[in-house]
Formats: structure tokens, C-alpha cells, sequence
């Protein structure tokens, strides 16, 4: 069980960073972008050739991070200057990706169990701390005998999916980071205050590929391949992630709105992990438990008002029927 949810955490943290970029275009854009479950796969392909090439695998992930900004930017052109319907454009870029990421590996699978990956390196670095040594012999000391082969992985990516959390939360802050929330609010308003909102857009579902495809690179070096078809159905996940962790942990400022897209990434994971250790539910049922999730993460937060706003109702109008009796 301890393995499982560790794994759960450790994936949740990587994906974390595509539901940040889900939540960029999706809550800060207002703009439908279905081009993640290709640009995913694309920064998952151009890692993963990289790295079969030659290549370091950080500038792999960085050439990746690229390779995501482009393909957004392509989908923002498509929508601003092609004047294309914005869900139409991301259909479209993505299915042009599926050819393009094919094209990338040469092959529908690539493996990287036999290359040195980012984590690799991570882990020969991390050993010889002995951190991992101190956290598996203070679980053990607990009574727990199946630990996880290493911490440095959990450890890095909190502190790069932080890092891309704070820079987000600084930019959205920033006058483009400003220009961009209010071409997401109303298009036409900050257009008449001569804002290029054409750019903006482009500029924006770019930076939230680049975070997807980032995400993507990352999990092929993690699971250790990069599959052709392991983007689909990844915007549900993503969207899953953020209305989930919105429900939870709400949206006041922007700051709080990004670590609850984080929280709900890992919840997501973790609730997906406990869900398939169910004996009836196969791995198959993922999207399944996906669906079930998203339409809780929807209805529940609108019941728990709806009964709130009874109980509020039914206060005042007891209180006014007190106070009829006291004028009695």
C-alpha cells in the first residue's frame, strides 16, 4: 500500500505540472485547448529520441519544453489569425501532432530502459547523500517493510513543480500576466484599450504547452518509454486535476488556485491508485474512475451550497417568525 500511494504521489507531482498548463488556458485563456493530448506525446517523443541519440537528457527535456511552446503557438494562430473556432483549432493541431510525433520517434514505442534518463542521474546523485538511507531506516524502524527505493524524485520534482508554481503565480501578476487574465475575462474590453489580444492568446496557449509538454518529457524518462498513444484522453485528466482541486481548496487569489490544481493532480492520482487496488475495477476502468471523478468534483460542491442555502433560509425565516411573535 505504501509503495502504491508513494508512486501515486510521485506521478501526481509530474502531472501536476500539465494540469498547471490545463489551467492556463482552460480558467486564465477561457480557451478550450485540445491540442494537450498531442503536445504531451510530443514532449514525451522529442525526449525520448533525444536521449536515444545522444543527447543529455536535460537539454532533451528543455528541447521538448520548445517543442510544446511551438505546437501551442501553432494552435493560438490558428485560432487568432486563421480565425478558426478555438476548440476546432486544438482538435486540429492535435490530430496533425499524432502524424508529427510519429514522424518524431519513427516507431509507435521508443524505450529508454537501457538510457540514462534525467532521474537516473538524479538518483546516482541523490544516493550518495544517504537521505534515502535516513527516511527508508526510520520506516522500517516503524514497522513498515516495504519502503521506496528512493526519495530524490519526490524530493526534485516538489521543488521544480513549486518553482514553475511561483514563476506562473509572478507572471500572472506582471502587466502581461495582467493583459492575459483580462483577455481571458472579456476579449473585447481590454482590446479597446489597445491591447494586442492576438498575441497574447498565441503567447499564452504556448507557455501552457510548453508546461504540457514539459509534464510529458518527464513521465516518459520517469515510466521509462514514450508511447505514441499515452497522450489520449490526457485533457481529461487534466481537467479532472483542476476542477478537482478547486472544489477542494477554491480559487480566491491566484496563488491559492495553482497549489489547489497541484493538490487535486496528486489527489487525482492517489484516488485513481486506491480505486484500481479495487478487486472489480481493472486497469481498463481508468477513464471510468476519471468520469466518476469529474462529475463528483461538479455536483458535490453544488449540493453542499444548495443544503447551505436551505439551512440559511430556514434560519431567517425563523427568525422572522420569532420576531412576528415578539411583536405579538
Amino acid at each position: 500500500m505504501l509503495i502504491s500511494l508513494f508512486g501515486a504521489f510521485e506521478s501526481g507531482i509530474i502531472y501536476a505540472i500539465m494540469a498547471l498548463g490545463v489551467y492556463l488556458t482552460f480558467r486564465i485563456l477561457n480557451f478550450p485547448d485540445l491540442t494537450v493530448d498531442g503536445s504531451f506525446v510530443t514532449g514525451a517523443a522529442v525526449a525520448a529520441i533525444s536521449i536515444i541519440n545522444g543527447i543529455s537528457p536535460v537539454i532533451a527535456t528543455l528541447m521538448a519544453i520548445a517543442a510544446g511552446f511551438i505546437a501551442g503557438c501553432l494552435t493560438g494562430l490558428l485560432h487568432a489569425k486563421g480565425k478558426i473556432n478555438a476548440l476546432l483549432s486544438g482538435i486540429l493541431m492535435m490530430i496533425a501532432l499524432y502524424s508529427i510525433n510519429l514522424r518524431i520517434m519513427g516507431q509507435p514505442t521508443l524505450p529508454l530502459l537501457s538510457e540514462t534518463t534525467v532521474f537516473d542521474q538524479l538518483g546516482s546523485f541523490w544516493a550518495a547523500s544517504g537521505i534515502d538511507t535516513f527516511m527508508n531506516g526510520l520506516l522500517t524502524s516503524m514497522g513498515m517493510e516495504n519502503v521506496p527505493g528512493t526519495w530524490g524524485i519526490l524530493f526534485v520534482m516538489i521543488v521544480v513543480t513549486l518553482i514553475i508554481k511561483l514563476l506562473t503565480d509572478y507572471y500572472l501578476k506582471t502587466d502581461i500576466g495582467l493583459a492575459l487574465r483580462a483577455t481571458g475575462d472579456n476579449k473585447r474590453m481590454i482590446r479597446s484599450l489597445s491591447a494586442d489580444t492576438d498575441t497574447l492568446i498565441i503567447f499564452g496557449v504556448g507557455i501552457s504547452n510548453a508546461l504540457v509538454a514539459l509534464s510529458g518529457a518527464l513521465i516518459a524518462q520517469y515510466g521509462g518509454f514514450a508511447d505514441v498513444g499515452m497522450g489520449i484522453g490526457l485533457i481529461i485528466i487534466g481537467l479532472a486535476s483542476v476542477i478537482i482541486g478547486e472544489s477542494l481548496f477554491g480559487t480566491k487569489t491566484i496563488a491559492r488556485a495553482t497549489i489547489a490544481v497541484i493538490g487535486g493532480a496528486i489527489i487525482y492520482r492517489i484516488v485513481v491508485t486506491m480505486a484500481l487496488r479495487v478487486e472489480f475495477l481493472e486497469t481498463g476502468d481508468m477513464k471510468l474512475i476519471t468520469a466518476i471523478l469529474v462529475i463528483a468534483a461538479l455536483v458535490a460542491p453544488k449540493i453542499i451550497h444548495s443544503r447551505r442555502e436551505k439551512k440559511r433560509r430556514a434560519r431567517k425565516r425563523e427568525e422572522l417568525a420569532n420576531l412576528k411573535l415578539k411583536e405579538l
